[in-house]
């Protein structure tokens, strides 16, 4: 994503005051993330965020539900730029959303109406990487699921020679437990976040 204008610099960091979903869900750098908001706290966000054209973060429930009274987030999460959205049903809002840059929570604060906010740090972007030679068989697969779920799920262009980009997919795609994905957002390190995606699939008989 393009630098953005709501960003500020302090210490060296990149950082940012943003509105934050806890979900029950991983958010990706890259990946396409369809969410329906019905209670009226995330609706009232979602306009903000449409009419300031700002982002929202998504951050996986660390403790609590998606419904009712706040969650908990995870410190880690990933910023949500809303891509489309409609709402053809009265209190039913749909958004498209796609995740950008990776986040570090600092300082949040919940509003009244349950609303969570805080002062984040953007977590800075691995430099690109080429697939390398013996994690080919990870794009392999990859290419396998992007057929089988329709590219239409996964956001153009495809990389399937960047490692960054074939490892977010992969840990976005498989069937892997939320705090698994979780750890997989976390990671610093592009080629170590391959080598455990490729040691899962060897262990479901997908790679050698």
């Amino acid at each position: 994503m393009a630098i953005l204008d709501f960003i500020t610099s302090r210490f060296g960091e990149e950082t940012c005051t943003i509105p934050v979903f806890p979900l029950n869900a991983v958010l990706f750098p890259g990946s396409l993330l369809p969410l329906k908001l019905f209670e009226q706290r995330y609706m009232d966000m979602a306009k903000v965020c449409l009419s300031e054209k700002k982002p929202f973060g998504v951050c996986l429930i660390k403790e609590g539900s998606e419904v009712g009274a706040p969650a908990t987030p995870e410190i880690i999460g990933c910023l949500a730029h809303i891509i489309d959205w409609d709402m053809q049903q009265l209190g039913l809002l749909h958004l498209n959303t796609l995740g950008g840059r990776r986040f570090q929570i600092s300082e949040p604060s919940t509003a009244t109406n349950g609303l969570i906010s805080a002062q984040v740090a953007l977590l800075p972007e691995p430099p690109s990487v080429p697939l390398p030679p013996e994690h080919r068989v990870c794009a392999k697969v990859l290419h396998m699921i992007v057929r089988k779920m329709g590219e239409e799920r996964f956001n153009a262009p495809f990389k399937f020679e960047d490692a960054e980009w074939v490892g977010y997919r992969l840990a976005e795609a498989l069937p892997l437990k939320p705090i698994v994905k979780q750890k997989m957002l976390e990671m610093n390190d592009t080629v170590m976040r391959l080598e455990i995606l490729h040691k899962f699939l060897a262990s479901q008989g997908l790679a050698k």
